[in-house]
Order: structure tokens, then C-alpha cells, then sequence
């Protein structure tokens, strides 16, 4: 949980330089990237025996 949020707030700070102005697949390519990184934490914590 703690990794979306993360990225989720660096990315919803950025005021000065806003990629959803310029970018076509901004936030597809956001929650993608947070999907990502819980799906391997998920993987790694799971191997560890951490779940």
C-alpha cells in the first residue's frame, strides 16, 4: 500500500511541470506503474514468507 501512495502523491504534487498537459497516456501509464510495483511486492513479500 504504502508504494502507490507514494508514487500517487510525488505524481499529484507535481503542479510546476503537469504531465496530463502534454501527455496522451499520462495516467493510463500512472496506474499502470502503480499496478506494477504492487504486483511485485506482492510477488516478492509472498516468497519471503512475509504473507
Amino acid at each position: 500500500m504504502f508504494a502507490p501512495t507514494l508514487v500517487g502523491t510525488i505524481y499529484g504534487m507535481n503542479f510546476d511541470a503537469m504531465p496530463e498537459l502534454d501527455w496522451v497516456f499520462d495516467y493510463p501509464f500512472a496506474i499502470l506503474l502503480m499496478a506494477a510495483v504492487c504486483t511485485s511486492l506482492y510477488f516478492i513479500f509472498k516468497r519471503r514468507d512475509w504473507l
